[in-house]
């Protein structure tokens, strides 16, 4: 989760709303990114789907079945939908998003016995770490007036 963290860093820094993701695969890191919406003008760049993009073309296959998937923030119901997809083993997220989180606060999609696969979820690692970087973005955003 640290390198998750870092990547969230590196978000901040380019004024993204400051999620990182990694995926792990062997103990090994095969893929990490963060939230790149705005640079990319594209709605579904979120960290979480471009990590699963990038692990996938990492392992050569769709199926990331064995890995287990970092992120700062509880994923939302498309980033959730890509793990379940991709047939991810494990999420561990940071802070719980209850605005949008679709793991455990909104919605219970990666535990949902109606869809084709589940996934473990464990949320709270480094859950503070992870608030307070998104509440400094989103207190500079409110300070200069931004529309994120």
């Amino acid at each position: 989760m640290q390198q998750a963290l870092l990547e969230a860093q590196a978000a901040f820094s380019a004024e993204e709303v400051p999620v990182g993701c990694v995926v792990v695969s062997g103990g090994q890191i095969i893929a990490r990114a963060h939230n790149l919406k705005e640079s990319l003008a594209d709605p579904t760049a979120h960290a979480e789907m471009l990590a699963l993009r990038e692990a996938a073309r990492v392992l050569g296959r769709w199926r990331l079945a064995g890995c287990s998937l970092y992120v700062t923030m509880e994923p939302c119901p498309m980033c959730v939908g890509g793990m379940l997809s991709a047939r991810v083993d494990r999420l561990v997220f940071g802070c719980a998003d209850p605005k949008a989180g679709a793991a455990v606060s909104l919605f219970r999609l990666a535990d949902d016995g109606r869809l084709n696969h589940r996934m473990r979820v464990e949320g709270g690692l480094l859950a503070e770490e992870a608030g307070e970087l998104l509440k400094k973005f989103f207190a500079g955003r409110r300070r200069r007036g931004s529309d994120l």
